[in-house]
């Protein structure tokens, strides 16, 4: 039986920032990461769209925007503390008709709820100042928003918690977790070890640790793949910042938009398509088990019938690449089919409730010993200092830990 203080389950970019935060308060804890896989940031965070996110879309007040406000600033100096290379190249939200403005007024206004400085109000005439060609009635430019590659920063954030005395197991599937009043065991695939403190950030699978827990029975993991495509070198001119159309506010995946990578190149998408297995990065991917998990969980049909026609428009998007195009034309007409590569893609965690509702917050829940991190979402990447700092604050209340 291997003891320590807390074990962290799951080894993405916010259970390593959770592990880093807990060692930086505290360098006397033993602390151990779980992770499935055979190395770090092999999900969420590695098929990131590596963009540094300003927090111009939360709403004042909620988690993500006090965390994402909190953790940019962390994360940005953190950067350059590191030399981990990054740009704060700036975006623009673009409304491409006149329906879209009240939407994008209300996205100014959270930005400067959330006390942003520097964004501005953009006429048709102005925003083709930023980005002579794309296609707009009006845009808000976002000078904070920036890119990095969040593998990198995982990469380092381990690199000091192992300095600090954690330790990173990879390869060890979690297949239990019990309960006794004043320690918690845990089974992986080659270990049994024991612990004071249990926080779970596992991501794609958070729900079902939770559910080992005794937690989170009322909410599942509905996972939704993104796909990328990749523009042809010689159409890169057409995008100077990252180029973002007004989402649905009732819809929480911010549409199809153009994001520049911090190693160079020009990336579009993501669409959002329910994928059928829960790590389903092509559209091939088919897990029957995780499959019918979703057809049982009564919230999803509730889901459907409050988003079909948006779910047909992700799945046409998905199925035709010609249907992807004129997404992206809406932004800039001058984008061919021909200019499209394929890409990558990443499957986003979306946590849902029983009653239907896509939850848009990050969702913490906490009972004695145990901190489950149920849903976690973009910004998550941007905000991972913060939130582990929270968790790290909440794991040490504890006075015996």
């Amino acid at each position: 039986m291997q003891r320590y203080d807390v074990i962290v389950i799951g080894a993405g970019i916010v259970g390593l920032a959770t592990a880093l935060q807990l060692l930086e308060k505290n360098p006397k804890l033993k602390v151990c990461i779980l992770e499935k896989e055979n190395e770090i940031a092999q999900h969420q965070t590695g098929h990131n769209s590596g963009v540094i996110h300003s927090g111009i879309y939360y709403k004042p007040g909620s988690l993500k925007a006090e965390n994402c406000i909190q953790g940019y600033d962390l994360l940005v100096n953190f950067a350059k503390k590191y030399n981990i290379p990054f740009e704060l190249c700036g975006k623009v939200i673009v409304a491409t008709k006149e329906e879209e403005l009240a939407a994008l007024e209300n996205i100014y206004k959270r930005g400067v709820g959330n006390g942003l400085v520097g964004i501005k109000k953009l006429s048709a005439e102005q925003t083709k100042e930023y980005e002579p060609h794309v296609k707009a009635v009006a845009g808000v430019f976002v000078p904070q928003t920036g890119i990095i590659d969040y593998t990198a920063v995982s990469k380092q954030y381990l690199k000091l918690i192992e300095l600090g005395g954690g330790e990173l197991k990879t390869g060890e599937k979690v297949l239990g977790i019990k309960e006794t009043p004043d320690t918690i065991y845990v089974n992986t695939s080659n270990f049994n070890l024991s612990t004071k403190q249990l926080v779970n950030c596992s991501g794609l699978y958070a729900d079902k640790i939770a559910q080992m827990t005794g937690q989170a029975n009322d909410m599942s993991i509905i996972p939704f793949r993104g796909e990328y495509f990749f523009i042809k070198p010689e159409k890169e001119y057409l995008i100077k910042t990252l180029v973002y159309p007004v989402p649905n506010p009732e819809f929480p995946f911010l549409g199809v938009h153009f994001t520049r990578m911090i190693h160079g190149g020009l990336e579009a998408g993501p669409n959002a398509v329910l994928a059928f297995k829960r790590e389903g990065y092509k559209k091939s991917d088919f897990d029957w088990k995780e499959f019918m998990d979703i057809l049982k969980f009564p919230g999803f049909y509730k889901i459907i019938f409050k988003y079909w026609k948006e779910g047909l428009e992700e799945i046409y998007r998905s199925m035709s690449k010609s249907a992807f195009t004129q997404a992206l034309q809406n932004l800039v007409p001058e984008i061919n089919e021909d200019d499209l590569i394929p890409g990558g893609a990443g499957v986003r965690a979306q946590a849902c409730s029983s009653e239907g509702k896509l939850l848009d917050d990050f969702l913490i829940l906490e009972k004695p010993g145990i901190i489950n991190v149920c849903n976690a979402p973009s910004p998550a990447a941007t905000a991972s200092l913060s939130i582990g700092k929270t968790i790290a604050e909440m794991v040490l209340k504890n006075q015996s830990v």
